[in-house]
């Protein structure tokens, strides 16, 4: 049954719970300076996935949890979600950003740890003790765990098949948002058709079908391409703005795309209103005024956006996953009725998955970064911040190190001399349990001689030790931090579809 609430928001200032490292105390006094927030009401839905049995045992858990809370209530929600920020990442970004700030790195903040609430929630799927990004996102935006590699469906649909699908799809946290009239967004360095941003309006039983020419069959209305289902969204009146890359999907073959049906959703973008855009490059991102009622579509590549240490040094110049955030925040809170936000740090993943610590620590970095700006420019009064990973990775911090020692770096004892292994060869802090990289590892049969190879390099791959093209995803837990109206709702151990039990539950939008 569909019920309506209405509330008023806590007026004047309050403690700011979700306040960043220190450096950021000034953005602290602004929020507090902010004054009181403005009054909302809001619709709560049942969602059509809530017979699931997954659904129903998260809810209760959750409703059990609010019961010992006096909650707040969010009129904004953002998720993060670094992909493949497993706990081992986290803390080896924490030193690696105050090494690179020049200070102390092991005792360094990260600003995701300035969040008081913290959790850790369970990553498996429904058929998979190591689940992928697609399951894992469609756990946290909807409520239910899936199959591996689907998105946007319960556990009954199966994997490629699209008549599976047929009654088991599910409403994301970001239609309900729509439905209830406020703005929606999305922000990835992945292509916005990857697995984390699709899973917030797509419903398909294969990841991969991001484009027409992925589809098993030629024009099968039955599975609808993820691509194709982003441009006809029917839910309110669609994303108020959606940055990333994957610009292929969206264009026919002729304009260097890979659409088979000759469709031009850029174009088709443009032509829903005059206040329809689209956006490709960094001067486009900079010439927009995103405190207006601008409509923004961002794709600054043809597949993935760059890593951050790669589009530093570039003269293509892509906005940074900070820039891309305070653009949405800014663009989102020109909906007084409120705003739901997915943020993905999503070449993580990639980095890990290439055993290269360098670009993932660097992309945590900036997702990291990204995260402070949102508690710059938010109140913990009234918006509701979630930071997690959809999943971990087989990424290890080894040996004993002496502090200070570079993370990127070779085990140094603490008197400084090298720490050889049983080999008699230096080996890195951190390393890998499968990947690539193993082939060169042991190439020759031995491991190879790191003596003479700067591990600091961005190129530098790390050793691992079992042969795999791709490195694997990690199923251990993740960490959960949270903070603002609902916060309290992420506590212990969860199961990783509790998180879009808190959201719902906090902003009013779930029955």
């Amino acid at each position: 049954m569909v019920g309506k609430a209405f509330w008023s928001a806590i007026s004047g200032a309050a403690l700011l719970l979700g306040a960043c490292s220190s450096e950021n105390s000034g953005a602290d006094d602004a929020r507090l300076a902010a004054g009181p927030a403005a009054s909302f009401s809001r619709s709560a839905a049942t969602p059509v996935q809530a017979n699931d049995s997954y659904y129903t045992t998260a809810a209760a858990a959750v409703a059990t949890r609010a019961e010992r809370h006096q909650l707040g209530k969010a009129k904004n929600v953002i998720l993060f979600v670094g992909d493949g920020m497993g706990i081992s990442t986290i803390t080896a970004a924490r030193i690696h950003a105050g090494q690179l700030k020049g200070v102390d790195g092991e005792s360094y903040k990260l600003a995701m740890e300035t969040l008081p609430h913290a959790a850790l929630s369970k990553t498996y799927s429904h058929d998979a003790q190591v689940s992928d990004s697609a399951s894992t996102a469609t756990a946290m935006v909807t409520g239910v765990k899936a199959r591996s590699r689907t998105l946007g469906v319960t556990q009954d649909a199966n994997y490629s098949n699209c008549a599976s699908t047929v009654g088991n799809g599910t409403d994301s946290i970001f239609e309900l948002a729509e439905r209830a009239g406020l703005a929606t967004g999305i922000i990835t360095t992945a292509r916005l058709t990857h697995a984390t941003p699709a899973s917030t309006y797509s419903e398909v039983p294969n990841r991969d079908w991001e484009d027409d020419d992925d589809l098993p069959g030629a024009g099968e209305d039955a599975c609808k391409d993820i691509a194709r289902q982003f441009i006809e969204w029917p839910e309110g009146d669609h994303f108020e703005i959606a940055l990333g890359g994957g610009r292929r999907h969206f264009l026919p073959e002729e304009d260097d795309g890979r659409r088979g049906d000759g469709r031009n959703f850029l174009e088709e973008w443009s032509a829903k209103s005059s206040a329809h855009t689209t956006i490709r490059n960094k001067g486009d991102f900079d010439a927009i005024n995103f405190a207006s009622d601008a409509r923004i579509l961002g794709l600054f590549a043809k597949s993935h956006m760059d890593y951050e240490v790669d589009r530093k040094t570039s003269r293509k110049g892509d906005p940074s996953i900070e820039e891309m955030t305070r653009a949405a925040i800014t663009r989102l809170s020109q909906d007084e009725d409120g705003y739901v936000l997915l943020v993905e740090g999503g070449r993580i993943d990639h980095g890990h998955h290439g055993t290269n610590a360098a670009r993932a620590l660097g992309d945590t970095v900036a997702f990291d970064e990204a995260v402070a700006a949102a508690l710059e420019m938010t109140s913990s009064e009234d918006t509701l911040i979630i930071v997690t990973a959809d999943h971990s990775h087989t990424f290890v911090i080894q040996g004993y190190p002496a502090r200070g020692n570079p993370i990127l770096g070779k085990v140094a004892l603490l008197d400084g001399r090298p720490a050889p292994a049983g080999d008699g060869k230096p080996y890195t802090t951190l390393s890998y349990a499968n990947g690539s990289s193993a082939y060169d590892t042991f190439g020759d049969g031995e491991r190879a001689d790191l003596t003479d190879i700067d591990t600091t390099d961005k190129d530098f791959k790390q050793q691992s030790l079992l042969p795999s093209p791709s490195e694997t995803h990690g199923g251990e837990d993740v960490a959960v931090f949270a903070s603002g109206p609902g916060a309290e709702l992420v506590a212990g151990v969860m199961e990783q579809n509790e998180i879009f039990h808190v959201m719902g539950k906090a902003s009013g939008l779930v029955e």
